[in-house]
Parts: structure tokens; C-alpha cells; sequence
């Protein structure tokens, strides 16, 4: 938060007027009734500079123009999730083009996937067939999406990470 008016308590200060001219070295007092008489606010805006750096403005305007700027840039933000896909390796075709199509879709909103292919029982001993799968399903997404993270085993889950292209 920025120091205001008789807050303001070292010794000397560099003014900068309402337009941005210098104003040179002075006084806090003096200062401030240079502020009183323009009918304006004395801020410290720079307190870490040798000596600090104050301004003559309208507080309550700046205040309101900077949370005007911060809604804006929130406005336009894009937070990235992660989307998760989960097969089995005995999968169908069917089914694996719905979830394809559903990675593409998720990949095309600017969000990463996470596929994972999930065994169970005896499918353990057959992993190769979900490294198989996961290679396929990263094929087929290669023109919206780069391969983060290569399949890997975790557990009883094989996962991948796809992100989506940059510069489309």
C-alpha cells in the first residue's frame, strides 16, 4: 500500500508533479502544501529510492484505474487444467475414437490431458498392450497436441501428459 499525505516522514523527498515534471528535492511539508494547494494527494511511489520518490495525484482516481486495469487483465487470464481421459486396455474402437475425440476437444480449449490407461487383475502382466495404446492414442493427437510426458507406469496405471500446440 502506498504511503499518503502526513503519513509521508523522511527527511527529504523527489516531487514529481501531476503530469510527470521533476519538481526537484524538498521538504515533506512543503510538499504537501504545494499537494493542498493543487487540491491533490501526495503519494509515495517509489519508497526504496535514495530519497524516496513521491507524487502529486488524485488518490481515489488512481485507486479506482488500477482496479479497473486488475479486472481487465483477470478478464482476459486463462487458467490451464488438466483434463483426464481413462481407458482399460481392452478398449474398443468406439470407444477410443469418443475418447479422442473428447481430448481433441479439451486440447482445441487450450487445456493439458492426462490419458491414462488403468489395469486391472491379469491385465498387469500385458502392459505393453496400454503402451501400445497410450503411442496410438499420442499419434493421433499429434497435429493439436505435443507429448509432454511419455507413458509411464505408476502402480496400476500407465499415464501420459499431451499439451496442446503453440501457434495455431
Amino acid at each position: 500500500m502506498h504511503e499518503l499525505n502526513e503519513e509521508i516522514c523522511d527527511k527529504e523527498i523527489r516531487l514529481i508533479g501531476a503530469n510527470g515534471e521533476q519538481l526537484g528535492i524538498v521538504a515533506p511539508g512543503d510538499a504537501l502544501r504545494v499537494a493542498e494547494e493543487q487540491g491533490l494527494d501526495l503519494v509515495k511511489i517509489s519508497p526504496q529510492a535514495t530519497p524516496p520518490v513521491c507524487k502529486l495525484m488524485n488518490y481515489g482516481k488512481f485507486r479506482f484505474e488500477q482496479g479497473k486495469r486488475e479486472k481487465e487483465a483477470k478478464k482476459n487470464q486463462h487458467v490451464v487444467e488438466i483434463k483426464e481421459i481413462r481407458m482399460s486396455p481392452g478398449i474398443d474402437i468406439g470407444d477410443f475414437n469418443t475418447k479422442l475425440r473428447n481430448a481433441q476437444k479439451f486440447l482445441a480449449d487450450g487445456n493439458r490431458v492426462k490419458v491414462t490407461v488403468r489395469f486391472r487383475g491379469r491385465e498387469m502382466a500385458h502392459t505393453d498392450i496400454g503402451r501400445g495404446l497410450l503411442n496410438r492414442f499420442a499419434e493421433q493427437c499429434a497435429e493439436v497436441a505435443t507429448l509432454d510426458k511419455a507413458a509411464k507406469l505408476e502402480g496400476r496405471n500407465m499415464s501420459m501428459f499431451l499439451s496442446p500446440r503453440v501457434g495455431k
